[in-house]
């Protein structure tokens, strides 16, 4: 079966389920997007890996998991979501010890979030691509997409499915409240969300900071 490498636009929030993300990822070389709610912890994971100005003042989970991984020399060579199954995506590591291959399972969520860390490209393959990707329409034509959200998962958090929520196109959602804030309050909102690692939250704040100074 033919790979499709993708990669990241961004995280939004869905508005229909309390705690969940919208990951979208973009096909590389193509129109369509790949959306996948995934919940709050994981969400906050990958975005402090994609906003580089945000550095946590401990390692998260994953982190964790990369420095364990590269002191016995293990490296995660690529991230392929293989499986699509009742609207929940399957994810594999493909990982290297001193030149054997191995393939671990996990979360779609997870994977993303070590593939971020270790700079490694993901695939999913052509036909859940065509099942599941989404061409999104011109926005000035006022049309949203639906897609189908199916499964929570043996431990009640939500689990990777389809999202069931208008596609958000930016890549953060600011709050109205920043807007009546000064800078000198947003920066001190910005080291206390970092602070507390409320990693969304600083996001937030920090792109309101951009906003004012560009």
């Amino acid at each position: 079966m033919s790979l499709v490498k993708l990669v990241i636009e961004g995280i939004s929030y869905s508005q229909t389920q309390n705690g969940a993300y919208a990951l979208i990822l973009n096909e590389a070389n193509g129109d369509r997007k790949l959306p996948i709610v995934i919940g709050a912890f994981e969400a906050q994971s990958i975005a402090i890996t994609l906003e580089k100005e945000i550095t946590p003042p401990r390692p998260l989970t994953h982190d964790l998991f990369k420095n364990f991984a590269e002191r016995f020399h293990i490296k995660v060579k690529q991230v392929i979501i293989h499986k699509l199954v009742d609207g929940v995506f399957f994810s594999s590591l493909i990982c290297e010890n001193n030149g054997i291959e191995e393939i671990i399972d996990a979360r779609t969520s997870d994977a993303i979030a070590l593939a971020l860390r270790f700079e490694a490209p993901i695939f999913t393959y052509k036909d859940i691509l065509d099942k599941a990707g989404i061409v999104f329409r011109p926005k000035d034509e006022e049309i949203q997409e639906e897609i189908e959200v199916n499964e929570i998962d043996d431990e009640s958090e939500i689990e990777d499915t389809l999202i069931l929520d208008d596609i958000l196109n930016s890549n953060t959602i600011l709050n109205e409240e920043f807007k009546h804030l000064s800078l000198e309050e947003l920066y001190s909102m910005l080291n206390n969300s970092i602070e507390n690692e409320d990693y969304e939250r600083a996001a937030y704040v920090r792109d309101e900071i951009n906003n004012r100074e560009a």
